[in-house]
């Protein structure tokens, strides 16, 4: 189909579909000429003579394009199982089915949930309907064309078509998105049918009672007129009966419709929220001639969504959103998930303390809306367009963005998605669409959805101030993406709620410098901790959605691997990455707020304490302690949005208190370890012979049982062994490392490339030229070398001072013509069997995770490995992420560990020890077949380019300056 004739005929159909979800005739009309029903049928539970009303049609399906035949999954993504459908072709499935006897005399409905980009539909060889629009369903009705036995059911699907460019759909993902990408069913209905069912709930001024709006459209497909009733059964979460209501319908002549609004009142209904999200269970009968003749069932939540002034409050209290934005994405299936992905991306989010996800840049499946629903999490649910007049989407340097050409399409993503998410008490805002700018026809779109649905407010996603990207537009909830540390307090100032729809951008496009150093991504919790906080105070932020959620990366099965690339806190086997920890702590909805200054009066530990939830106080959350591993339980009264004290006896020899707070559902949200009595580190005071000889060429030193060789003409340690053995290569030599945000280099519009062929960086010291002067002094306990050196970058003085305890200090002033480092300090050079390091650092949280990377203390082992490419194809590295490898070594081994105050590396009898005060960090590596240790006197956060202040804060430029540290280390 041309892009012409898509124009032709959706503009044609979406129009009536617009006016079908607002009048009964328009309907009839849209039913009648597209085959389309604009509305969803409530797939039943049960008929009289089934108690399977419903069949999936998931599973192999024969595939056909040009002169290639096989067969392919559905749902599934044509490409990630092996096809290639080209912009304008089209690919055929196919398949039988039959009808079972117990459905004759009910019509038969066909639901596809999602087809990349658009459907024609045949079965038994005659075209059905059209659809244009990759992540919406749709509904046709099959009945007429069927025949006894087997029938068959084509699906032309071409993919680039126009619903995917206004989406950036392919473009996002950087392959063509195409095939069934979620589920099919066929299920009955009997002739008089329920067609559409809309369920609202409304609180009252006190927020005590609820009003459960019902509005049922009811169908009659057949040729007589049929009159009956529809029975409404609410029940509570134990399954007792709460309201029983009768809904007479009248006379509906054959081939028309009637809607019929019914209105139950529900006294002291336990009202949904994120904290504790309470459904009912709605059953809806349909009941013709006394006889039921259709029924089906729903969860609802009773929840209402407020606007006022510049907050959103949900049944009533003020809400604050903690959250991500989430691509639908598996690294072998592509845009096309499982239900058991949908439901564990839904926990983990859950259990790292989000309760809101933005569906970027698409509707969810209605799988993953029950679950938000279940579980409780907030979704503002995103319509399928992207970028219209925005630079990362080069067509609109073509198209005029404000031609009503685009409107049905526009209109039709949004309309389908809210009919489709409607009934889910999760969603609580609709989203227009993704950084596009605004236009009349985006205001049409706006009023359009207001009238369907004016019980939740909308956002656009542009922005709400400044003048990038910003078309004044005027809906509910205004958006502003990546704002810096003086973001939340400008909110307040919005006469509208805004939401940072996107923020706090994990690294990712400094592609080189994230697999050289996985650090980076560890230091991106405790500046997380500081933005939020800021975004927590001020009321006119409703809060935010990092960016993003889960890695978008696509293994294509060539070998290719494409997307955006590793910016989530969980990447794209669900393996949790450093960020996961930190986004847990920032979201942490408990807060202790002097943990690090714990105050004790009274034989009492002092705690102060903030409930962040939204809807509950302490009163319903878990508070364990255990004072020197003795268990206590704690309870608390302070109010959702309240601070408050909590008092924990202890003694005077109290060493450490533990605390952690577990939400209703089990999760344990916070959990801190205050330490009254530190335990102080003893340093290894032994004494051993300290003694210096020299020739014309090296000064050598011996120290105990180490031995060193220092080269008089560059000033350098050139080695060092212990009772023979070789423990230093070269070192400690001035180092710097400079700031990289290479993402490999290859052309593309907006950032979109991942790619295999991307290496970690090799980093050096300063090449050292040559020792201007060496001054050598000894005392009976300490051997001095003060050396002037002259590098290819600059010049500096080094001090080396061997002391007869068995320690050395290296201390360095370094002026350098270098300008903006990402770390620097002193490196060394061991040998390659020193894979083992273990550390011990003054971490930012109390308490980490086991497999966090960012743990104040551990262990971890090269075991360096060498890839084809950037990462492991077609699998993940390792069980956990911190063991994934690369030639440099594992993420736990090569990541920077900040703030140490000991780090060691061994070959299990040999080694070498850091010794430091909190204010350095190290980093280790294999390189050039020798294990590198940097012991570093600055770092910074990395050089994503997305990011903003706080998590620039701290870069530098060095150039002329000078620079000085120093770093003290024991051979053993």
């Amino acid at each position: 189909m041309t892009l012409n004739k898509i124009y032709s005929y959706n503009i044609r159909c979406k129009i009536l579909l617009t006016l079908a979800l607002i009048s009964t005739t328009a309907l009839q009309l849209l039913a009648q000429n597209s085959g389309i029903a604009a509305t969803l049928s409530p797939i039943p539970s049960s008929l009289p003579n089934s108690n399977k009303p419903a069949i999936s049609l998931n599973g192999d399906w024969k595939f056909a394009q040009s002169n290639k035949k096989g067969n392919i999954k559905v749902p599934g993504e044509w490409v990630m199982q092996g096809y290639t459908v080209n912009t304008g072709e089209t690919a055929i499935y196919s398949r039988e089915f039959s009808i079972p006897n117990a459905w004759t005399g009910n019509r038969i409905k066909l639901r596809f949930d999602g087809v990349s980009s658009h459907a024609l539909v045949k079965v038994n060889g005659k075209k059905l309907a059209e659809h244009e629009g990759s992540f919406v369903p749709f509904e046709i009705d099959i009945t007429d064309v069927l025949k006894t036995g087997n029938n068959v059911l084509e699906v032309e699907v071409q993919a680039n078509t126009i619903s995917d460019i206004l989406a950036c759909t392919s473009q996002y993902a950087v392959h063509t998105v195409g095939g069934i990408l979620r589920n099919v069913t066929l299920f009955a209905l009997p002739e008089v049918n329920l067609a559409d069912l809309t369920v609202v709930t409304t609180l009252d001024k006190t927020y005590s009672n609820a009003t459960l709006n019902l509005k049922a459209l009811v169908n009659n497909q057949g040729q007589n007129a049929a009159a009956g009733q529809i029975l409404y059964t609410l029940t509570d979460a134990t399954g007792k009966s709460v309201t029983v209501v009768k809904t007479p319908i009248p006379a509906v002549s054959g081939q028309k419709s009637a809607v019929l609004n019914t209105d139950i009142p529900v006294k002291n209904a336990i009202k949904w929220n994120t904290d504790k999200p309470y459904l009912y269970t709605l059953t809806t009968s349909l009941i013709m001639d006394g006889k039921v003749t259709q029924t089906s069932t729903q969860k609802i939540g009773f929840r209402q969504v407020e606007v006022k002034a510049n907050q959103v409050f949900v049944n009533g209290m003020p809400i604050k959103l903690r959250g991500v934005n989430r691509h639908s994405v598996h690294p072998l299936t592509g845009r096309s998930i499982s239900d058991n992905l949908e439901l564990k991306d839904a926990e983990l989010f859950k259990q790292g303390n989000c309760n809101y996800i933005r569906t970027s840049h698409y509707p969810p499946s209605e799988r993953f809306l029950a679950i938000a629903d279940s579980i409780g999490l907030f979704v503002e649910n995103e319509s399928s367009l992207t970028w219209i007049q925005h630079g990362a989407s080069p067509i609109w340097k073509l198209w005029n963005y404000k031609d009503e050409k685009f409107y049905p399409y526009m209109l039709a993503a949004n309309i389908e998605k809210m009919q489709a998410g409607k009934n889910h008490a999760s969603v609580i805002i609709w989203s227009l669409g993704n950084e596009s700018y605004w236009s009349p026809l985006w205001d049409k779109v706006y009023r359009e959805a207001k009238k369907l649905d004016p019980t939740r407010p909308i956002s656009f996603h542009d922005q709400c101030w400044g003048g990038f990207n910003n078309g004044g537009n005027k809906v509910d909830i205004a958006n502003y993406h990546y704002p810096g540390i003086n973001g939340p307090a400008a909110t307040d100032t919005m006469k509208r709620p805004t939401l940072f729809g996107e923020y706090a951008h994990l690294s990712t496009y400094n592609r080189r410098e994230l697999i050289t150093d996985p650090g980076v991504r560890a230091s991106y919790g405790p500046v997380l901790v500081k933005m939020y906080d800021s975004m927590y105070v001020h009321k006119g932020n409703l809060g935010g959605a990092i960016w993003s959620g889960i890695d978008d990366t696509f293994h294509l099965p060539d070998g290719n691997i494409v997307g955006y690339g590793p910016w989530g806190p969980i990447d794209a086997w669900r393996r949790l990455k450093p960020e996961y920890w930190g986004m847990k702590k920032a979201y942490a909805p408990v807060v202790i707020k002097n943990v690090f200054q714990p105050s004790v009066k009274n034989g009492k530990l002092v705690l102060e304490i903030e409930n962040r939830h939204d809807f509950i106080s302490l009163k319903e959350v878990e508070i364990n302690v255990k004072v020197d591993g003795v268990p206590i339980r704690l309870t608390s009264a302070i109010k959702a949005h309240g601070e408050g004290v909590l008092l924990v006896s202890v003694k005077e020899t109290t060493k450490e208190v533990y605390i952690s707070f577990k939400d209703p559902s089990g999760n344990v949200v916070n959990e801190e370890l205050m330490v009254l009595k530190p335990v102080e580190e003893k340093i290894n005071t032994n004494k051993v012979a300290l003694s210096f000889t020299e020739n014309e060429m090296a000064y050598f030193v011996v120290q105990g049982a180490v031995n060193y060789t220092i080269n008089k003409i560059t000033g350098v340690i050139t080695g060092a062994t212990n009772n023979g053995e070789k423990v230093l290569e070269q070192g400690p030599v001035f180092s710097v490392v400079p700031m990289n945000s290479e993402d490999g280099g290859k052309p593309n519009v907006a950032g979109e490339t991942y790619q295999n062929n991307i290496y970690p960086i090799k980093n050096y010291p300063l090449y050292t030229i040559f020792a201007n002067e060496i001054k050598v002094g000894q005392t009976a306990d300490s051997i001095t070398f003060n050396i002037k050196a002259t590098y290819t970058n600059g010049e500096g003085n080094l001090t080396y001072t061997f002391s007869a305890d068995g320690n050395t200090r290296v201390a360095y002033e370094v002026k350098t013509t270098l300008e903006k480092p990402y770390q620097y300090g002193m490196i060394f050079q061991l040998p390659k069997t020193f894979e083992t390091l273990s550390w011990k650092r003054k971490g930012e949280f109390t308490v980490y995770a086991a497999e966090d990377i960012a743990r104040d203390k551990g262990t971890a082992k090269l075991n360096a490995k060498w890839l084809p490419g950037v990462e492991e194809f077609g699998k993940p590295g390792a069980r956990l992420w911190k063991d994934d490898a690369n030639e440099m070594g594992s993420n736990d081994f090569r990541s920077t560990k900040q703030h140490i105050l000991q780090a060691q590396l061994s070959d299990g009898n040999k080694g070498i020890v850091i010794q430091s005060n909190g204010k350095q960090a190290s980093r280790s590596w294999l390189q050039d077949e020798k294990i590198q240790l940097l012991v570093a006197d600055y770092w910074n956060n990395g050089s994503e380019p997305f990011y903003g202040s706080p998590f620039t804060d701290g870069r530098i430029n060095i150039k002329g300056k000078t620079l000085k540290g120093s770093v003290n280390f024991r051979l053993q």
